[in-house]
């Protein structure tokens, strides 16, 4: 039997902020939740440069997880539930789950 490597997974957010102060309120909360599942911030950026196309958001956030199981466990998490309902809340626009090449 083959033991296959975790694959890495990322969580790409693509948002416009409505209610700033109700998004603040979640993002004073996601660090520790997101540490708790091992889950890393490689860029937050609300102004970024679009290099080609068009792009109707306003801020990109991009997540890594070891693999999809701990991004399943953050997602699925209780607490991660508890504190969302501000992100969604204050929030428009996808949150993609890409696979990572490993």
């Amino acid at each position: 039997m083959v033991s296959r490597m975790p694959q890495p997974v990322y969580a790409l957010a693509q948002l416009t902020i409505h209610d700033r102060a109700r998004y603040q309120a979640y993002v004073r909360k996601f660090p520790a939740v997101l540490a708790r599942f091992g889950g890393r911030v490689l860029a937050a950026d609300e102004h970024p440069e679009v290099l080609e196309g068009t792009w109707g958001q306003e801020k990109v956030i991009l997540l890594a997880f070891d693999d999809e199981k701990a991004f399943r466990a953050f997602a699925e998490s209780e607490d991660y539930q508890t504190i969302s309902r501000d992100r969604v809340a204050a929030t428009a626009g996808p949150v993609l789950l890409v696979h990572g090449i490993g």
